[in-house]
Protein backbone atom coordinates (compact mmCIF):
# COMPACT_ATOMS: atom_id res chain seq x y z
CA UNK A 1 0.00 0.00 0.00
CA UNK A 2 1.35 3.75 -0.92
CA UNK A 3 1.98 5.83 1.38
CA UNK A 4 1.44 9.14 0.05
CA UNK A 5 4.17 11.88 0.87
CA UNK A 6 3.23 14.65 3.46
CA UNK A 7 5.40 17.70 4.07
CA UNK A 8 6.08 19.38 7.16
CA UNK A 9 5.11 23.21 7.79
CA UNK A 10 6.92 25.20 9.22
CA UNK A 11 4.87 26.42 12.20
CA UNK A 12 4.91 22.51 12.89
CA UNK A 13 8.77 22.44 12.69
CA UNK A 14 9.14 25.28 14.88
CA UNK A 15 7.27 24.20 17.47
CA UNK A 16 8.71 20.65 17.86
CA UNK A 17 12.09 22.04 17.33
CA UNK A 18 11.66 24.01 20.43
CA UNK A 19 9.95 21.06 21.91
CA UNK A 20 13.09 18.54 21.45
CA UNK A 21 15.65 21.48 22.48
CA UNK A 22 13.97 21.97 25.61
CA UNK A 23 13.88 18.64 26.99
CA UNK A 24 16.93 16.85 25.19
CA UNK A 25 19.07 19.69 24.09
CA UNK A 26 20.20 19.41 20.03
CA UNK A 27 18.09 19.33 17.45
CA UNK A 28 16.06 16.70 16.33
CA UNK A 29 17.05 14.84 13.19
CA UNK A 30 13.63 13.29 11.50
CA UNK A 31 9.68 14.11 11.99
CA UNK A 32 6.71 11.43 11.93
CA UNK A 33 2.98 11.71 11.99
CA UNK A 34 0.15 9.70 12.58
CA UNK A 35 -3.40 10.22 12.23
CA UNK A 36 -6.41 9.87 14.24
CA UNK A 37 -8.75 7.86 12.85
CA UNK A 38 -12.65 8.32 12.43
CA UNK A 39 -15.29 5.50 12.27
CA UNK A 40 -17.86 5.31 9.50
CA UNK A 41 -19.27 1.64 9.64
CA UNK A 42 -18.83 -1.23 11.62
CA UNK A 43 -19.49 -0.28 15.08
CA UNK A 44 -18.10 -2.92 17.41
CA UNK A 45 -17.32 -5.16 14.11
CA UNK A 46 -13.64 -5.75 13.87
CA UNK A 47 -13.21 -7.48 17.00
CA UNK A 48 -15.50 -10.32 15.68
CA UNK A 49 -13.21 -9.81 12.53
CA UNK A 50 -15.71 -8.42 10.47
CA UNK A 51 -16.04 -5.45 8.31
CA UNK A 52 -15.75 -1.48 9.04
CA UNK A 53 -15.45 1.60 6.51
CA UNK A 54 -13.05 4.42 8.34
CA UNK A 55 -11.01 6.69 7.74
CA UNK A 56 -8.17 8.89 8.65
CA UNK A 57 -8.61 12.52 9.62
CA UNK A 58 -6.91 16.03 9.70
CA UNK A 59 -5.84 15.62 13.13
CA UNK A 60 -2.44 13.73 14.00
CA UNK A 61 0.03 13.22 16.67
CA UNK A 62 3.73 14.40 15.47
CA UNK A 63 7.26 13.38 16.75
CA UNK A 64 10.17 15.31 16.48
CA UNK A 65 13.08 12.32 16.63
CA UNK A 66 16.58 11.38 16.97
CA UNK A 67 18.43 7.99 18.00
CA UNK A 68 20.21 8.37 21.31
CA UNK A 69 22.59 5.81 21.02
CA UNK A 70 21.64 4.34 23.95
CA UNK A 71 19.22 1.38 24.87
CA UNK A 72 16.40 3.63 26.06
CA UNK A 73 13.63 5.37 24.46
CA UNK A 74 12.48 8.45 25.60
CA UNK A 75 9.29 10.30 25.00
CA UNK A 76 8.21 13.42 26.30
CA UNK A 77 4.27 14.25 24.98
CA UNK A 78 3.38 18.15 25.35
CA UNK A 79 1.42 18.09 28.51
CA UNK A 80 2.36 14.79 30.58
CA UNK A 81 5.64 13.04 31.92
CA UNK A 82 8.20 11.85 30.11
CA UNK A 83 7.76 7.88 29.23
CA UNK A 84 11.37 6.19 30.04
CA UNK A 85 11.24 2.27 28.45
CA UNK A 86 14.75 0.47 28.67
CA UNK A 87 14.67 -2.23 26.05
CA UNK A 88 16.60 -4.77 28.05
CA UNK A 89 12.91 -5.81 28.76
CA UNK A 90 10.85 -6.73 26.36
CA UNK A 91 8.28 -8.70 28.20
CA UNK A 92 4.97 -6.87 29.76
CA UNK A 93 5.22 -5.01 33.18
CA UNK A 94 2.38 -5.37 35.12
CA UNK A 95 3.03 -1.74 36.53
CA UNK A 96 2.80 -0.35 33.14
CA UNK A 97 -0.26 -1.39 32.35
CA UNK A 98 -2.80 1.03 30.92
CA UNK A 99 -0.13 3.60 30.91
CA UNK A 100 1.91 4.89 27.82
CA UNK A 101 5.08 3.04 28.68
CA UNK A 102 3.23 0.25 27.88
CA UNK A 103 2.67 1.00 24.57
CA UNK A 104 6.20 1.96 23.58
CA UNK A 105 7.40 -1.33 24.90
CA UNK A 106 4.97 -3.42 23.51
CA UNK A 107 5.67 -1.74 19.88
CA UNK A 108 9.47 -2.18 19.99
CA UNK A 109 9.02 -5.93 21.52
CA UNK A 110 6.84 -6.95 18.67
CA UNK A 111 9.22 -5.46 16.48
CA UNK A 112 11.86 -7.09 17.88
CA UNK A 113 10.24 -10.46 17.96
CA UNK A 114 9.66 -9.59 13.85
CA UNK A 115 13.84 -9.32 13.89
CA UNK A 116 14.46 -5.50 14.07
CA UNK A 117 17.34 -4.52 16.62
CA UNK A 118 15.28 -1.59 18.06
CA UNK A 119 18.11 1.05 19.96
CA UNK A 120 16.77 4.03 21.94
CA UNK A 121 15.53 7.17 20.70
CA UNK A 122 14.60 10.52 21.55
CA UNK A 123 11.24 11.83 20.88
CA UNK A 124 9.18 14.68 21.59
CA UNK A 125 5.47 14.67 20.38
CA UNK A 126 2.76 17.16 20.03
CA UNK A 127 -1.15 16.23 19.37
CA UNK A 128 -4.27 17.70 18.08
CA UNK A 129 -5.65 14.30 18.78
CA UNK A 130 -6.54 14.30 22.38
CA UNK A 131 -7.33 11.64 24.56
CA UNK A 132 -11.16 11.10 24.62
CA UNK A 133 -11.55 13.00 21.33
CA UNK A 134 -12.82 9.77 20.02
CA UNK A 135 -10.19 9.51 17.20
CA UNK A 136 -8.42 6.92 19.18
CA UNK A 137 -5.30 8.81 20.42
CA UNK A 138 -3.99 5.85 21.21
CA UNK A 139 -4.08 4.11 17.67
CA UNK A 140 -2.21 7.42 16.55
CA UNK A 141 0.45 7.01 19.17
CA UNK A 142 0.75 3.45 18.43
CA UNK A 143 0.78 3.96 14.89
CA UNK A 144 3.50 7.03 15.27
CA UNK A 145 6.21 4.74 17.70
CA UNK A 146 5.51 2.06 14.99
CA UNK A 147 6.11 4.27 11.82
CA UNK A 148 9.60 5.51 13.89
CA UNK A 149 10.82 2.20 14.58
CA UNK A 150 10.08 0.78 11.21
CA UNK A 151 11.68 3.91 10.07
CA UNK A 152 14.48 4.30 12.39
CA UNK A 153 15.02 0.40 12.62
CA UNK A 154 13.71 -1.61 10.13
CA UNK A 155 14.68 -0.04 6.89
CA UNK A 156 10.61 0.42 6.53
CA UNK A 157 10.18 -3.05 6.03
CA UNK A 158 7.18 -3.06 7.93
CA UNK A 159 3.86 -2.65 5.53
CA UNK A 160 1.48 -0.19 7.09
CA UNK A 161 -1.20 -3.03 7.73
CA UNK A 162 1.51 -5.30 9.62
CA UNK A 163 2.71 -1.69 11.72
CA UNK A 164 -1.56 -1.53 12.81
CA UNK A 165 -0.89 -5.37 13.85
CA UNK A 166 1.84 -4.52 15.41
CA UNK A 167 0.17 -1.31 17.48
CA UNK A 168 -2.97 -3.82 18.42
CA UNK A 169 -0.58 -6.37 19.70
CA UNK A 170 0.89 -3.57 22.25
CA UNK A 171 -2.47 -2.18 23.23
CA UNK A 172 -3.83 -6.23 23.70
CA UNK A 173 -0.65 -7.74 25.51
CA UNK A 174 1.51 -4.85 27.66
CA UNK A 175 -1.50 -2.32 27.72
CA UNK A 176 -4.01 -4.47 28.81
CA UNK A 177 -7.20 -3.73 26.49
CA UNK A 178 -8.60 -6.31 24.19
CA UNK A 179 -9.10 -3.54 21.27
CA UNK A 180 -9.67 -4.64 17.84
CA UNK A 181 -7.63 -3.96 14.87
CA UNK A 182 -9.80 -1.32 13.59
CA UNK A 183 -8.32 2.07 14.71
CA UNK A 184 -4.79 1.57 14.33
CA UNK A 185 -5.17 -0.05 10.39
CA UNK A 186 -7.57 3.48 9.70
CA UNK A 187 -4.33 5.98 11.89
CA UNK A 188 -1.59 3.45 10.04
CA UNK A 189 -3.73 3.12 5.96
CA UNK A 190 -4.42 6.85 5.79
CA UNK A 191 -7.26 8.31 3.05
CA UNK A 192 -10.72 6.30 3.25
CA UNK A 193 -10.95 2.50 3.48
CA UNK A 194 -12.75 -0.45 3.53
CA UNK A 195 -11.46 -3.30 6.17
CA UNK A 196 -12.32 -6.72 5.91
CA UNK A 197 -10.90 -8.57 9.06
CA UNK A 198 -12.12 -12.46 8.44
CA UNK A 199 -8.27 -13.58 7.82
CA UNK A 200 -6.67 -12.70 10.71
CA UNK A 201 -3.24 -12.09 10.12
CA UNK A 202 -4.33 -10.85 6.39
CA UNK A 203 -7.03 -7.54 6.43
CA UNK A 204 -8.51 -6.88 3.28
CA UNK A 205 -7.89 -3.24 2.49
CA UNK A 206 -9.68 -1.14 -0.31
CA UNK A 207 -9.65 2.67 -0.70
CA UNK A 208 -13.14 4.09 -1.20
CA UNK A 209 -12.74 7.43 -2.97
CA UNK A 210 -15.43 9.86 -2.22
CA UNK A 211 -15.54 13.16 -1.09
CA UNK A 212 -18.13 13.77 1.43
CA UNK A 213 -17.98 17.89 0.52
CA UNK A 214 -19.45 16.96 -2.97
CA UNK A 215 -22.70 16.05 -1.56
CA UNK A 216 -23.26 19.33 0.07
CA UNK A 217 -22.16 17.58 3.86
CA UNK A 218 -19.79 18.30 6.34
CA UNK A 219 -18.29 14.90 8.75
CA UNK A 220 -18.17 16.54 12.60
CA UNK A 221 -17.31 14.43 15.49
CA UNK A 222 -19.06 15.38 18.71
CA UNK A 223 -17.12 15.40 22.36
CA UNK A 224 -20.02 14.62 24.55
CA UNK A 225 -17.58 15.37 27.63
CA UNK A 226 -18.51 12.10 28.99
CA UNK A 227 -15.35 10.45 30.94
CA UNK A 228 -13.93 7.13 29.36
CA UNK A 229 -12.08 6.06 32.73
CA UNK A 230 -13.97 3.84 34.98
CA UNK A 231 -15.42 2.25 31.78
CA UNK A 232 -13.49 -0.71 31.06
CA UNK A 233 -15.30 -3.37 31.96
CA UNK A 234 -18.06 -1.63 29.91
CA UNK A 235 -16.08 -1.98 26.90
CA UNK A 236 -14.38 -5.32 27.35
CA UNK A 237 -18.01 -6.87 27.81
CA UNK A 238 -19.19 -6.52 24.76
CA UNK A 239 -16.62 -8.56 22.65
CA UNK A 240 -16.81 -10.80 25.88
CA UNK A 241 -19.92 -11.57 25.52
CA UNK A 242 -20.41 -11.63 21.82
CA UNK A 243 -17.51 -14.42 22.15
CA UNK A 244 -19.87 -16.43 24.99
CA UNK A 245 -22.01 -16.57 21.85
CA UNK A 246 -19.42 -17.93 18.99
CA UNK A 247 -18.05 -20.55 22.16
CA UNK A 248 -21.17 -22.38 22.00
CA UNK A 249 -20.65 -23.06 18.58
CA UNK A 250 -17.23 -24.12 19.45
CA UNK A 251 -15.88 -20.44 17.59
CA UNK A 252 -13.42 -17.79 17.97
CA UNK A 253 -15.71 -14.70 16.56
CA UNK A 254 -19.06 -15.00 15.13
CA UNK A 255 -18.22 -14.55 11.45
CA UNK A 256 -16.75 -18.12 11.53
CA UNK A 257 -20.94 -18.67 12.51
CA UNK A 258 -23.45 -18.94 9.91
CA UNK A 259 -26.30 -15.78 10.59
CA UNK A 260 -28.81 -18.49 10.21
CA UNK A 261 -27.04 -21.04 12.41
CA UNK A 262 -27.26 -17.95 15.16
CA UNK A 263 -31.02 -17.32 14.63
CA UNK A 264 -31.32 -21.05 14.51
CA UNK A 265 -30.32 -21.47 17.89
CA UNK A 266 -31.27 -18.10 19.58
CA UNK A 267 -33.54 -19.72 22.43
CA UNK A 268 -30.46 -22.03 23.69
CA UNK A 269 -27.85 -19.08 23.03
CA UNK A 270 -30.35 -16.63 25.57
CA UNK A 271 -30.77 -19.22 28.41
CA UNK A 272 -27.03 -20.22 27.69
CA UNK A 273 -25.46 -16.48 27.41
CA UNK A 274 -28.68 -13.79 28.52
CA UNK A 275 -30.19 -11.91 26.44
CA UNK A 276 -27.97 -9.16 26.26
CA UNK A 277 -25.33 -10.70 24.40
CA UNK A 278 -27.65 -12.23 21.99
CA UNK A 279 -29.19 -8.66 21.34
CA UNK A 280 -25.37 -7.76 20.86
CA UNK A 281 -24.42 -10.44 18.44
CA UNK A 282 -27.76 -9.53 16.14
CA UNK A 283 -26.36 -5.68 15.88
CA UNK A 284 -23.04 -7.52 14.74
CA UNK A 285 -25.08 -9.54 12.08
CA UNK A 286 -26.65 -6.48 10.98
CA UNK A 287 -23.69 -3.91 10.99
CA UNK A 288 -21.41 -6.14 9.68
CA UNK A 289 -23.73 -6.59 6.25
CA UNK A 290 -24.21 -2.69 6.54
CA UNK A 291 -20.71 -2.15 5.96
CA UNK A 292 -20.85 -3.62 2.34
CA UNK A 293 -24.11 -1.74 1.60
CA UNK A 294 -22.69 1.55 2.79
CA UNK A 295 -19.65 0.98 0.54
CA UNK A 296 -21.73 0.07 -2.47
CA UNK A 297 -24.26 3.42 -2.10
CA UNK A 298 -20.74 5.59 -1.81
CA UNK A 299 -19.23 4.37 -4.94
CA UNK A 300 -22.37 4.35 -6.53
CA UNK A 301 -22.92 7.78 -5.59
CA UNK A 302 -26.73 7.21 -3.87
CA UNK A 303 -25.30 9.64 -0.55
CA UNK A 304 -29.40 9.47 0.28
CA UNK A 305 -29.19 6.03 0.88
CA UNK A 306 -25.88 5.86 2.58
CA UNK A 307 -26.81 8.63 5.07
CA UNK A 308 -30.16 6.27 5.56
CA UNK A 309 -27.77 3.51 6.56
CA UNK A 310 -25.88 5.57 9.02
CA UNK A 311 -29.16 6.52 10.55
CA UNK A 312 -29.32 2.81 10.63
CA UNK A 313 -26.36 2.12 12.21
CA UNK A 314 -26.87 4.60 15.06
CA UNK A 315 -30.26 2.84 16.44
CA UNK A 316 -28.93 -0.61 16.13
CA UNK A 317 -25.89 0.09 18.70
CA UNK A 318 -28.72 2.05 21.16
CA UNK A 319 -31.27 -0.61 20.94
CA UNK A 320 -29.34 -4.31 20.12
CA UNK A 321 -25.35 -3.09 21.11
CA UNK A 322 -26.11 -0.99 23.76
CA UNK A 323 -22.92 1.24 24.17
CA UNK A 324 -24.75 4.52 24.65
CA UNK A 325 -25.31 4.29 28.37
CA UNK A 326 -23.25 2.61 30.35
CA UNK A 327 -25.17 0.14 33.20
CA UNK A 328 -26.62 1.99 35.65
CA UNK A 329 -25.97 4.96 34.99
CA UNK A 330 -29.16 7.18 35.60
CA UNK A 331 -27.86 11.16 36.35
CA UNK A 332 -25.35 11.15 33.27
CA UNK A 333 -26.23 9.97 30.13
CA UNK A 334 -23.84 12.21 27.79
CA UNK A 335 -23.87 10.31 24.72
CA UNK A 336 -27.39 9.82 25.01
CA UNK A 337 -27.90 13.64 25.35
CA UNK A 338 -25.55 14.20 22.20
CA UNK A 339 -27.70 12.26 20.02
CA UNK A 340 -30.65 14.01 21.12
CA UNK A 341 -29.09 17.19 20.28
CA UNK A 342 -28.08 15.89 16.90
CA UNK A 343 -31.39 14.90 16.06
CA UNK A 344 -33.20 17.70 17.11
CA UNK A 345 -30.68 20.59 15.40
CA UNK A 346 -30.19 17.91 12.32
CA UNK A 347 -34.41 17.80 11.63
CA UNK A 348 -34.53 15.19 10.09
CA UNK A 349 -31.96 16.09 7.87
CA UNK A 350 -28.66 14.46 7.53
CA UNK A 351 -27.32 12.07 9.92
CA UNK A 352 -25.88 10.70 13.14
CA UNK A 353 -24.84 7.98 15.79
CA UNK A 354 -23.00 6.79 18.21
CA UNK A 355 -18.91 7.13 17.18
CA UNK A 356 -16.47 3.94 18.44
CA UNK A 357 -16.58 2.32 21.68
CA UNK A 358 -19.48 4.00 23.15
CA UNK A 359 -20.31 4.77 26.41
CA UNK A 360 -18.65 8.04 26.68
CA UNK A 361 -16.70 10.12 24.35
CA UNK A 362 -18.22 11.31 20.99
CA UNK A 363 -20.62 10.95 18.20
CA UNK A 364 -20.98 11.40 14.46
CA UNK A 365 -22.75 13.79 12.45
CA UNK A 366 -22.66 14.06 8.60
CA UNK A 367 -24.13 18.11 8.62
CA UNK A 368 -25.66 19.75 5.22
CA UNK A 369 -23.22 22.60 4.64
CA UNK A 370 -26.77 24.98 4.76
CA UNK A 371 -27.34 24.23 8.76
CA UNK A 372 -23.87 23.62 9.70
CA UNK A 373 -22.76 26.72 11.26
CA UNK A 374 -26.61 26.80 13.34
CA UNK A 375 -25.54 22.81 14.32
CA UNK A 376 -22.74 23.26 15.64
CA UNK A 377 -23.67 26.57 17.40
CA UNK A 378 -26.50 24.66 18.60
CA UNK A 379 -23.92 21.70 20.30
CA UNK A 380 -21.33 23.75 21.27
CA UNK A 381 -24.15 25.95 23.41
CA UNK A 382 -24.71 22.86 25.37
CA UNK A 383 -21.62 20.59 25.53
CA UNK A 384 -19.13 23.67 25.66
CA UNK A 385 -17.51 25.75 23.21
CA UNK A 386 -15.78 23.71 20.69
CA UNK A 387 -17.28 20.01 21.15
CA UNK A 388 -17.80 19.88 17.50
CA UNK A 389 -14.90 19.31 15.37
CA UNK A 390 -15.64 19.57 11.40
CA UNK A 391 -13.21 16.89 10.23
CA UNK A 392 -11.77 16.11 6.76
CA UNK A 393 -10.04 12.51 5.05
CA UNK A 394 -6.67 12.99 4.75
CA UNK A 395 -5.14 10.63 2.33
CA UNK A 396 -1.80 10.05 4.64
CA UNK A 397 -1.91 7.25 7.18
CA UNK A 398 1.73 6.55 9.54
CA UNK A 399 4.63 8.44 7.73
CA UNK A 400 7.90 10.22 8.07
CA UNK A 401 7.47 13.93 6.90
CA UNK A 402 9.14 15.33 4.64
CA UNK A 403 11.07 19.03 5.33
CA UNK A 404 10.45 20.10 1.80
Amino acid sequence: MTVSRLIIDPHTKKALDAGFEQVFGGQPQRYFSAPGRTEIGGNHTDHQRGKVLAGAVNLDTVAAVCPNGTNVIRIQSKGYPMSVVDLSDMTPVESEINTTPALIRGVAARFTQLGCKVEGFDAYCESTVLPGSGLSSSAAYEVLIGTIINNLYFGGKATQPEIAMIGQYAENVFFGKPCGLMDQTASAVGNLVTIDFFEKDNPVIEPVNFDFASCGHALCIIDSGADHADLTDEYAAIPGEIKSVAACFGKEVLTQIDEKDFYGHISYLREKCGDRAVMRCIHFYQENARVSQQVAALREGDFDKFLSLIRQSGYSSWMYLQNVIPAGYKAHQDVAVALGLAEHYLAGRGAYRVHGGGFAGTIQAFVPYDILDSFVEGMDSVLGKGACHVLSIRPQGGVEMALE
